[in-house]
């Protein structure tokens, strides 16, 4: 005998109402032109800096612009805004009346909310007392390490139109960093520090094994730490799609 009507499971995956949609899109969309005005300020800065130096090592733009594209947080915020802003515009159209996301945009959305993530916590624990005066506005490093993985934090939990994914997308959540951890090693001795002149180049101090109190082994301790958390993240991202989507 059917359950009575009112004790019948609702569908999980039901289309959201269309109001909830379009505010979902506009909030996408709106944190994408935030993170692009955040990071092309932090990159004028930088080159500002660049063409302001007094030495050769400082002074050198192709450096200085590879330099900053190669942080986990600029390249992170990258892919959010660019990620968000299709997602954005997806839900504002046609993913208004469908029942879930494409899943290749369900994948890019699972990567980039546990990156940032990432970079919110590893920023706020390891980074924030370090002074980022003439290279960073504060406001940058707000919109960029908080607002940013806060607003990917809440559309993971949050938004509309969510698609199960399978465990196997944690492969390809950790591909990036995995491949951004041995070309930021490779990389970090092949080039002079803008900042010191020194020959080596580490985008955040405790990846630097030259700096007191560090070695190769704390490097490697710090570097499986984050990809612990990375996977943990992942791992959450995903238990989350498998609850909500369809």
């Amino acid at each position: 005998m059917p359950a009575p009507e009112h004790l019948a499971p609702l569908p999980r995956s039901a289309p959201a109402p269309r109001a909830w949609a379009t505010v979902w899109g506009i909030v996408r969309l709106a944190t994408a032109a935030l993170i692009l005005a955040g990071v092309i300020t932090q990159l004028t800065m930088s080159v500002q800096n660049a063409l302001a130096a007094t030495t050769p090592y400082a002074g050198h733009l192709p450096t200085i612009i590879a330099n900053f594209f190669s942080y986990f947080t600029i390249l992170s915020n990258v892919a959010a805004m660019v990620v968000l802003a299709i997602a954005g515009v997806w839900l504002l159209g046609p993913g208004r009346d469908a029942r879930r996301e494409p899943r290749g945009l369900a994948i890019l959305l699972a990567c980039i909310s546990t990156y940032m993530i990432t970079t919110g916590i590893v920023y706020n624990l390891l980074l924030r007392g370090i002074s980022q005066v003439g290279i960073s506005a504060p406001w940058v490093n707000e919109v960029l390490h908080v607002i940013g993985p806060l607003v990917l934090l809440a559309d993971v939990l949050f938004a509309p139109q969510r698609r199960c994914l399978g465990w196997g997308v944690l492969g390809a959540v950790a591909a990036f960093p995995i491949a951004w951890a041995g070309y930021t090693l490779i990389r970090a001795n092949l080039i002079i520090s803008p900042l010191t002149g020194e020959h080596w180049w580490y985008p955040y101090p405790f990846l630097n094994p030259n700096l007191p109190g560090n070695s190769y082994l704390t490097v490697s301790l710090y570097i499986v730490g984050i990809a612990v958390v990375i996977l943990a993240l992942g791992t959450g991202v995903v238990w989350a799609s498998r609850k909500r989507g369809e």
